[in-house]
């Protein structure tokens, strides 16, 4: 399994722009032709596009440099440089850049095919070209390109998620994206299974798709920097629901809700305000139905969920079928190539057109060659 990678450092140049030209016309019967070096051209950009397609910030783990190239010169006869090409860089959406040097934010790419220019690629140098006027005819000096921006970023992925679930560890927040999502995270009976968020997709009964988010399991003092969870907090800013499950089969659900909500506003970012919606996780393992008695205004409802007893049913069903007597294939007409016969007298007694295939295969006034009367054989051997 390979690490999320939800931050990065990168460091970003822009093209320098081209020099301008420094040329003279000279050409047959033209005298003093004057000057005609072209402009440079422009340096490249460095680009950040958001991209639904990715998942995360690993593409930029093997590279965190990227110099864009530099606008070519001018030249004679008026001729322009080339412009640089620009480095178009995708990210995930809901990336953040922020500016290392000075801390500011420099975009928000909360959109799929949303882009932001990072560093702007040099201006191109002006030709001698440009300087001619009727007091200075033969300007002997052009201008130089400018440098393209540089700086230090750092792109902080959050999730863009309409529900993120929330909980202890180890109580079913997996197996809960799992069945109400087309999401396959790990599923296990430990604690940590959940090592990276998660994203699923949910289809609405109105047609509208609903994206859900799984993080790993939170413990008390997560907001303090204990555990996994609170690398993952900024992952549940954006969602505009929270799924607080509860592994309702201890019995202290009250005091596990109080722990989690505790941490959530500890962390601030608005998370100690959302709405919320209580899941009792494992309602059926407990012979009552589970006590929860808080009253917040936060909490929109409380729904329960029964655990999975796969391997249970499995093992029931194997067992079943393994004292079940053995099924008799000639009565459901499959073909007995495929089954053995049911009693030993089958085994022993063979058919009236097995006995009269083989009287002809041994008869001795048979003129049929012998190849045929081995294959009637094996053919009446089949049907036995």
């Amino acid at each position: 399994m390979s690490m999320f990678h939800d931050r990065v450092r990168i460091r970003v140049k822009a093209g320098r722009g081209g020099d301008g030209g420094l040329s003279f016309r000279r050409e047959k019967f033209v005298p003093k032709g004057g000057p005609d070096g072209g402009d440079g051209g422009r340096g490249g950009d460095i680009i950040l596009v958001a991209d639904a397609d990715l998942r995360d910030l690993s593409a930029f783990r093997a590279k965190t440099v990227f110099d864009a190239r530099r606008g070519g010169n001018g030249r004679g006869t008026r001729k322009h440089g080339a412009d640089g090409d620009d480095i178009v860089l995708t990210v995930p959406v809901g990336t953040q850049i922020t500016n290392i040097e000075d801390g500011t934010a420099v975009a928000d790419l909360r959109e799929d095919g949303a882009r932001v220019i990072v560093a702007r690629g040099g201006g191109g140098g002006r030709g001698n070209s440009n300087f001619a006027t009727p007091t200075r005819q033969t300007p002997r000096y052009a201008e130089t390109g400018l440098p393209g921006e540089s700086c230090e970023l750092e792109l902080h992925l959050k999730l863009m998620a309409d529900a993120a679930c929330a909980g202890l560890p180890n109580a079913g927040k997996s197996s809960l994206l799992s069945r109400i999502s087309n999401a396959k995270p790990k599923v296990a009976d430990y604690p940590f299974t959940t090592l990276a968020p998660m994203l699923g997709t949910v289809d609405g009964t109105d047609g509208r798709q609903l994206t859900v988010a799984d993080v790993p399991g939170l413990i008390e003092g997560a907001s303090e920097g204990i555990g996994l969870g609170h690398e993952f907090l900024a992952h549940l800013e954006r969602a505009r629901l929270l799924l607080h499950v509860i592994d309702a089969s201890a019995g202290d659900a009250d005091e596990r809700y109080r722990i989690i909500d505790t941490e959530l506003a500890a962390y601030g970012a608005g998370l100690g305000e959302r709405p919320q919606l209580v899941v009792l996780n494992k309602s059926d393992l407990h012979p009552e139905p589970a006590p929860f008695s808080v009253e917040d205004e936060r909490i929109v409802a409380v729904t329960a969920s029964r655990a999975r007893r796969e391997r249970a049913s499995t093992s029931s069903r194997a067992c079943s079928s393994a004292s079940a007597p053995r099924r008799d294939c000639r009565s459901s007409g499959r073909s007995t190539r495929r089954c053995l016969p049911s009693s030993s007298t089958a085994r022993s007694r063979p058919s009236a057109a097995a006995s009269r295939c083989c009287a002809r295969g041994r008869g001795s006034g048979s003129s049929g060659p012998r190849p045929r009367v081995r294959s009637s054989t094996r053919r009446c051997a089949l049907q036995v």
